[in-house]
């Protein structure tokens, strides 16, 4: 284990810094600098090693946090991401994207800040990049069979990238024009910089896995098609139909959903040239919901130049301390305030949105918003009589989404929903339609890049029993344990 007195001698949590707000407004690069190694192996070293490591119930990937908590304590950081990568393909994702559901159920959390984990993943993820230690794992011989996934996020990815290993011949097809789906287009640079996508990508096609950038299937590939050049099929679409907010004056102009700004955003940030871009600039923005994308939109129209940020939710304010209806080691709902948030703008809780207002040309200029009132039957309403104005040049809706586009699933496929939105499949991540798989946010709905990754695992090792037989994928081969070079 690690230091065995290590939570003793050091009770306070260090987390990485952030950089100071004046300076990372100026970009787009990412707010935390790169942690501390020294802070990063005492962090470690409070690890207690428990009899049984609830952090592993609150990590859906089953991460073997205290073997690799022991590792950095130890200096052993080569160690510790294999140990980590034994669990997680794309440690340096959730060690930066993650809300850390591990730290949660950390026991050292019952009476005590619990451990740093994801920074002590996000760091064994940075070392090995810098050093070297991330290499392909090109399977040592091919199945014959062939897969193609659906979507580039991480469940893709993940899928595609096991599989691949497996020995099957796999091709990703992503209808952006470029590899990562929302990695890529949704989660802007300052939380992720894009070069960690890039560096995977590399690492995947080095291991055999092909990437079809630019095809939509179900427009310019048919789904039957689809199945009938593949041996299995793995849907990742995500979860990308977006809750709306059908209130009078939803036609204005200048009121979008949050992911039509930010992939606009992160477009503009990779070089790309948009004319008729959507921006916060010298505007007062308005974010309806207060969740990680509101909060990326936060982020995102600072760095534009914004006159103002409101943030309208229209529950209650979160409380600052773990609820009792919410014990550990259940990930509770506590008042978070992220890098975003600190930058600045008003977080206002309670806040029904009644209706968009025009100016004289057809924009928005403004939002009613009355406070919410909570009704006998638990049901939420604008309370009459508190009826206000909030200027508003821009509004953009967070709201969560629905479930995944299902149009051309439903009519070439005749693939079904459930009663959330979600493509129906069975406890092997497979459809009413053989050889047709499901992972991700399409199957469970919008949910944590954690619980991607872990479905895109899943769902891999389920095709693999359905196209040979064998319940396990076998494990990559290291480099030195091969008898050919890359």
């Amino acid at each position: 284990m690690a230091d065995q007195k290590g939570f003793l001698k050091v009770r306070e949590r260090e987390t990485a810094a952030r950089r100071p707000v004046p300076i990372r407004l100026m970009d787009w690069r990412e707010v935390y600098e790169a942690g501390d190694p020294t802070v990063v192996r005492r962090q470690a070293g409070r690890c207690m090693d428990c009899g049984i490591p609830f952090c592993h119930q609150g990590c859906p990937l089953a991460n073997l946090i205290p073997e690799w908590n022991d590792l950095m304590w130890r200096g052993e950081g080569r160690a510790a991401i294999e140990r980590l990568h034994a669990t997680n393909n794309f440690p340096e994702f959730t060690g930066k994207l993650c809300p850390a559901p591990c730290e949660s159920s950390c026991v050292l959390g019952i009476n005590q800040p619990p451990v740093t984990i994801k920074q002590v993943e996000a760091t064994i993820a940075e070392q090995a990049w810098a050093n070297g230690w991330v290499e392909p794992h090109p399977p040592s011989r091919l199945t014959g069979k062939t897969v193609a996934v659906v979507g580039s996020g991480p469940a893709g990815l993940a899928a595609a990238q096991q599989l691949t290993r497996a020995g099957h011949t796999v091709a990703v097809y992503e209808r952006d024009d470029r590899i990562g789906g929302l990695l890529r287009y949704g989660i802007p640079d300052f939380k992720m910089e894009k070069s960690h996508i890039d560096q995977r990508i590399a690492q995947m096609q080095a291991e055999g896995t092909r990437f079809r950038a630019g095809v939509n299937i179900g427009v310019d590939i048919s789904w039957d098609e689809l199945r009938r050049r593949y041996d299995a099929v793995v849907i990742a679409t995500g979860a990308m139909v977006p809750r709306d907010l059908p209130i009078p004056g939803r036609e204005l102009k200048g009121v979008h959903f949050a992911m039509e700004y930010l992939v606009q955003s992160n477009r503009a940030v990779a070089g790309d040239q948009l004319p008729d871009q959507i921006t916060a600039e010298d505007k007062h923005v308005v974010v309806l919901g207060g969740g990680d994308t509101g909060a990326d939109c936060i982020g995102t129209a600072h760095r534009q130049g914004a006159l103002s940020v409101t943030t309208l939710a229209i529950g209650k304010q979160p409380p600052l301390e773990r609820p009792d209806h919410q014990p550990w080691p259940m990930h509770p709902t506590i008042f978070e305030v992220q890098s975003a948030h600190e930058e600045g703008g008003e977080r206002s809780y309670l806040a029904s949105t009644v209706e968009y207002l025009a100016n004289e040309r057809g924009e928005v200029r403004a939002l009613r918003v009355a406070e919410t009132e909570y009704l006998p039957d638990g049901r939420r309403a604008p309370k009459a009589g508190t009826e206000r104005e909030i200027p508003a040049d821009l509004v953009l809706l967070a709201l969560g989404f629905s479930g995944p586009e299902q149009d051309t699933l439903k009519a070439q496929l005749d693939l079904s929903a459930d009663r959330r939105g979600n493509l129906v499949r069975d406890h092997s991540y497979q459809t009413a339609t053989p050889g047709v798989f499901v992972a991700g946010d399409a199957g469970r709905g919008a949910s944590l890049v954690v619980w991607a990754i872990a479905e895109g695992r899943a769902a891999a090792a389920a095709v693999h029993e359905f196209l040979t037989g064998s319940d396990a994928l076998p494990a990559p081969v290291a480099p030195e344990d091969r008898a050919f070079s890359l």
